[in-house]
Order: C-alpha cells, then sequence, then structure tokens
C-alpha cells in the first residue's frame, strides 16, 4: 500500500469519555481530507460494560453504586499498550499525530515515550502533561480556579472496593437543572444545552485515576524528540488557563532547545465537541 503523505489523527479521550466524543471533530477532518482514528482506552466506550443500572429509567442508584466497574485494574501501561498497537497498525500508511485532550494527555506523553519513532506530532488539547516528579506528589504552585472539581462532587456516586476509581452519574444532570448548569459551565459552556445533553449521554460513568502514576512523565530522551504542540484553550474552566501554562513552563524547563509550539483557542474544556471546525482547521494547519 502506497503511504499517504498526508498524516492520520489519532485522538486518545479524556476522564469519563471515549472515541464518540470525537466525532463531531472526525467529521470536520474528513471534510477537510484528512482521516483520524478515536481510541476507546481499555474499560471505557462501547464494549467497556458500562454497568446497565446507569441506563435503567428510573435509575437504581443502589444497584449502580454497587455495579463492578470496567476500569477496575486498568493501568497506564494498559493503556499505553493499547494505544501503540492502534499507531503500530497505521504508521505503515502514513505519518502519525497522536491528539489527546484533559486526562488523556497522560497516556499520550507515555506512548510517545514508548515509540517516538512512530509519531510525527503529539498535540494537547487542554490536557495534562506532567514534567516534573513534583507534579506527581506535591500541590502544583499555580492558582487553580476551576469549576470542576465542586459541579462533579454534585454528581458523585460513593462506593467501595475500587481504589483509585471514580464512578460519577453523569446522567443525573438532566434531572436537576442546577447541577446541569454547574457542570456545563465547567465543562462546554461555549455550547447550547442540546449539545451539552448529547455529551453527557456520550460519557462513560467510571475513570481510573491510577494513571496519575511516574510512568506518565514525560522524557527529554524519548517525548522530547517528537514535536509537541500545546493548544491552550482560554475559557476553559476545568483546566484553567493559568494550569495548562504552568505545564507548558515545566516541560519547556526539560526540553529547552525543544519547547512547546503552542497555539491558543477561545474554547471550553471540550471545545472539539461543540466547535469542530475550529479545532479541525488548527489540526491540519499543524501538518
Amino acid at each position: 500500500m502506497r503511504a499517504d503523505s498526508r498524516p492520520v489523527f489519532v485522538c486518545v479521550h479524556g476522564g469519563s469519555s471515549n472515541a464518540r466524543a470525537w466525532g463531531p471533530l472526525q467529521n470536520e477532518l474528513a471534510l477537510l481530507g484528512y482521516r483520524s482514528h478515536a481510541v476507546d482506552l481499555p474499560g471505557h466506550g462501547d464494549l467497556a460494560g458500562i454497568p446497565a443500572a446507569y441506563y435503567q429509567q428510573p435509575q437504581d442508584v443502589a444497584a449502580f453504586a454497587a455495579a463492578p466497574s470496567p476500569v477496575r485494574g486498568v493501568t497506564l501501561a494498559d493503556n499505553v499498550r493499547h494505544v501503540v498497537g492502534v499507531v503500530r497498525r497505521l504508521a505503515p500508511s502514513g505519518p502519525v499525530v497522536l491528539v489527546g485532550n484533559s486526562l488523556g494527555g497522560l497516556t499520550i506523553s507515555a506512548v510517545a515515550n514508548a515509540v517516538p519513532a512512530l509519531l510525527d506530532r503529539v498535540v494537547y488539547l487542554s490536557a495534562l502533561c506532567l514534567a516534573d516528579p513534583a507534579m506527581l506528589t506535591e500541590a502544583w504552585d499555580v492558582a487553580d480556579d476551576n469549576l470542576m472539581d465542586a459541579a462533579v462532587a454534585r454528581i458523585a456516586v460513593p462506593r467501595e472496593g475500587d481504589p483509585g476509581v471514580a464512578r460519577l452519574n453523569w446522567r443525573a444532570a438532566h434531572a436537576d437543572p442546577e447541577v446541569f448548569a454547574a457542570l456545563k459551565a465547567a465543562i462546554m459552556a461555549d455550547s447550547t444545552d442540546h449539545q451539552f445533553r448529547l455529551l453527557l449521554d456520550s460519557l462513560d460513568p467510571d475513570e481510573t485515576y491510577a494513571v496519575m502514576e511516574p510512568g506518565a512523565l514525560v522524557r527529554a530522551d524519548a517525548w522530547g524528540r517528537v514535536p509537541h504542540t500545546y493548544v491552550r484553550l482560554s475559557d476553559d474552566r476545568s483546566l484553567p488557563l493559568a494550569v495548562q501554562d504552568h505545564m507548558i513552563r515545566a516541560a519547556d524547563a526539560l526540553t529547552p532547545h525543544h519547547p512547546f509550539d503552542v497555539h491558543t483557542l477561545a474554547a471550553s474544556h471540550v471545545g472539539y465537541f461543540s466547535r469542530p471546525g475550529v479545532f479541525a482547521e488548527l489540526l491540519t494547519k499543524l501538518v
């Protein structure tokens, strides 16, 4: 097969999300003549085995809380193994650009550490990028006025038995206008209510924070060899601009001769869902 000179974009979702969140952006990329592949990380998406109680109406909250988690035991290494497998299959047909959002930034960092030679570029859309071990163990010296923590606390499902796994009842927001408004302000304030309802219904309830581990730290000798772009989202109230800039500075200090290529969009944390055309134009200009 003749390799395509145009890259394929491999998209890695954030916390409680899955491949479906990238659909609007993939459509826009296709209209611009670019291929893309959206990854379902292990324990996420259509084959994840989300508890049936999550979808039942009315919900059986007790059954939902007690149901096993599809992300139980999933590690960063599992995520990396899965994404590397996708990259290896796509690489023979052309350049690969790895794109991540939010918590997905930890996975794309670890993938770039593992297979730098297979990647043409790594792109962080307001995604986590950790360059200093202290970022895992100490408080960050930055003002974090995010709206996300308080909003998701209102839909958290208390449960036991799965350390590091958080369960959120996203669908409960449909029944509570105040919760709906708080989540929308934190995640996707630049959307219509209808768009945000679509996003809510696509989200997975469970996420594992076991991926916040040393393997997610970017390495100068591997990740640092791959051209890397950070797309700052100035209207992000889940991962505020000050936090994004703190991560950019830390990474640039690690690779001062190969700093981030930085761009800024006036968009929310999941703006690629609500305003996909703007993101598609930027991504295609990068390559």
